[in-house]
């Protein structure tokens, strides 16, 4: 039997072989260099961390429909060797599969390894893969599939509510049958506040306000997020309908800070307020990457918080930096 590491060349699709010395074969949307990867360090306080991969399987022929198509041959192969279930998959693919599209992505995938676990795989589709003017509708059906019936509803009511400022950019589902499989939908914020998040995760019970507003002073460095936009994910796991259970917001740091040296200060200081062993963050970038941390901005791509169930903390993204090292910036005083 394979194991499961065996798969990710396969996952990578032809980007595993192509020099990182040319140019990328495909404008992959995972990481600003284009780099069809991303890693993160997922953090809680009652099991292990999890190292998350991020990616995109890239076809003979990239194009979006080509490299969804890369995809589903890998998946279908491994769900045969490995503890994958494709029911969530099958029951929504064909809303989000079109034969054509002009969408930037129509499939990404995670993978998720945490020691004293079965690894773990969630697929992530893009609900504008019929347009942007498409995707609510989209998102409100695949839900419906789903059982969730009175979901997108409830989005609209905390999520949706500043017209072309806020969209649905994301629907996830987790590949697997055990508890707490989830199903996720990702809503950008754009040009945002902190308050525009507190009102988003205001659909999840139990969610204290003053959380999320700490952690966009001390991550963000301000309260106008008018940078890369940020996003908030609603987590439904049985027995949801309607409500979701948590809600994490994603905040794109690279996007605030002028280095990342900076961004790992600010990082260090977020893992200290929420707890969590600050020496994890600084192995990771040593796996990652030698050169100093002052001359360049990127590596460090995003952190969130994690609220609500099945497991609250926080989450670290990291990019390899494979293809390009982004310059420092300076930025201008917060107005």
């Amino acid at each position: 039997m394979r194991t499961p590491l065996a798969v990710l060349p396969n996952l990578l699709g032809t980007a595993g072989n192509h020099p990182t010395t040319e140019e990328p074969a495909w404008p992959s949307g995972v990481a600003d260099d284009h780099t069809p990867l991303e890693f993160s360090v997922a953090l809680d306080n009652t099991i292990p961390p999890a190292l998350r991969l991020l990616g995109e399987t890239i076809g003979d022929k990239p194009s979006a429909v080509n490299n969804a198509r890369a995809f589903e041959r890998v998946l279908r192969s491994a769900a045969r060797d490995f503890d994958i279930s494709t029911e969530r998959y099958d029951q929504v693919r064909d809303l989000f599969l079109p034969e054509d599209s002009s969408a930037e992505f129509l499939l990404w995938y995670s993978t998720v390894f945490r020691a004293g676990h079965l690894p773990a795989l969630k697929v992530y589709f893009n609900p504008a893969a019929h347009g942007e003017e498409n995707a609510g509708e989209l998102v409100a059906e695949a839900l419906s599939r789903l059982g969730l019936n009175d979901a997108y509803r409830d989005l609209r009511e905390h999520a949706l509510l500043r017209g072309e400022a806020d969209r649905c950019v994301f629907f996830a589902v987790d590949l697997h049958d055990r508890p707490h499989a989830r199903v996720k939908v990702y809503v950008a914020h754009a040009n945002a506040r902190s308050g525009d998040a507190i009102r988003a995760a205001a659909a999840v019970s139990g969610i204290d306000p003053g959380q999320l507003a700490e952690f966009c002073a001390i991550a963000g460095g301000t309260d106008a997020f008018a940078g890369r936009p940020l996003v908030s994910s609603y987590t439904y796991v049985s027995p949801d309908t309607h409500r979701p259970s948590g809600y994490s917001l994603y905040l794109p740091i690279r996007d605030y800070v002028s280095d990342d040296e900076e961004a790992r200060q600010r990082v260090l200081q977020l893992l200290a307020w929420a707890g969590f062993d600050p020496v994890l963050l600084d192995r990771a970038i040593d796996a990652l990457t030698d050169r100093p941390l002052a001359e360049g901005v990127g590596l460090i791509a995003h952190v969130s918080l994690r609220l609500g169930i099945p497991r609250p903390g926080m989450t670290v993204y990291l990019s390899s930096e494979a293809y390009a090292v982004s310059r420092p910036r300076r930025l201008s005083p917060v107005q």
